[in-house]
């Protein structure tokens, strides 16, 4: 049975990001309304630009109440009003969020293509020690997985980014735009990303030789989208390679990886616009 509170959402540090929402949910300050489309998968060749994005999520409902109608109701922003932000790692964790008290927001299932979630290279200390590693982006050439989206006003990304930034309004993360990869809606709750053995190790970069399954949901323009990026020290670089966190949980970075290689820049894992 699914926690109907925020509050009863299971939430360990040493497992951070675990567990996080398999579908689309809107979250509120009480309670956790679990989303669904009766329109199913949408494949679409169209990107999405921010009025699409906005009325592609209003289709969404909560047993046959719209989205707005319940933002509505906590007397809270609409989704006219909100745009995409990145959810990586904890943000996307309803317990967790919850903490930050920065009102309701609805989170959407994306597929990230090309691109993949990986721990930065820093420690916050604030909830256990000796830290929890948060997650940033990289490129992945022909990676795919599953991640979070949330529909959120300029405050709340301000609120999360200075969460990040350990309540200091400017520090190492940093609100930026993707330049490379393919964010899309996905609408395939069970979809699995690539397996170890589909990496591919030429000495230089890590690659995924599979084909991408089909898409379930249209593009987004990447324009579009805000994601916190940890601008200091990138990610964590595991002898070039790059530890993906769909791949290895938090623990098994911290334990087997962590402080045994070196940092990459984020210059060299991500183009921004």
């Amino acid at each position: 049975m699914q926690p109907e509170s925020p509050n009863l959402w299971q939430y360990t540090p040493a497992n951070s990001p675990l567990p996080l929402p398999e579908g689309p949910i809107l979250v509120t300050k009480k309670s956790l309304h679990y989303l669904s489309s009766e329109n199913g998968d949408m494949e679409s060749k169209e990107t999405l630009n921010l009025s699409g994005i906005q009325k592609y999520c209003s289709q969404f409902t909560c047993d046959g109440e719209s989205i707005d109608s319940i933002l509505s109701q906590e007397n809270s922003e609409l989704l006219q009003d909100r745009k995409p932000f990145l959810l990586l790692g904890e943000l996307a964790n309803p317990f967790q969020l919850n903490r930050l008290n920065i009102g309701p927001m609805p989170i959407f299932i994306i597929r990230l293509e090309n691109i993949c979630r990986t721990y930065a290279d820093a420690l916050d200390n604030r909830m256990i020690n000796p830290g929890i590693h948060h997650m940033t982006l990289a490129r992945s050439e022909g990676w795919w997985e599953k991640a979070h989206m949330a529909m959120a006003t300029i405050e709340q990304m301000k609120a999360m980014i200075t969460w990040l930034n350990n309540g200091r309004r400017s520090g190492d993360w940093k609100p930026v735009k993707p330049a490379e990869g393919e964010i899309r809606f996905e609408n395939d709750s069970g979809l699995q990303c690539p397996s170890m053995d589909m990496l591919h190790w030429d000495g230089v970069t890590e690659t995924v030789k599979q084909e991408t399954p089909k898409p379930t949901g249209p593009a987004i323009e990447l324009k579009e989208i805000m994601t916190p990026i940890h601008t200091k020290w990138g990610c964590y670089d595991s002898r070039g390679k790059i530890i993906r966190s769909s791949l290895v949980g938090q623990r098994d970075f911290h334990t087997n990886y962590f402080r045994r290689g070196s940092s990459k820049k984020w210059q060299e894992i991500l183009k921004i616009q």
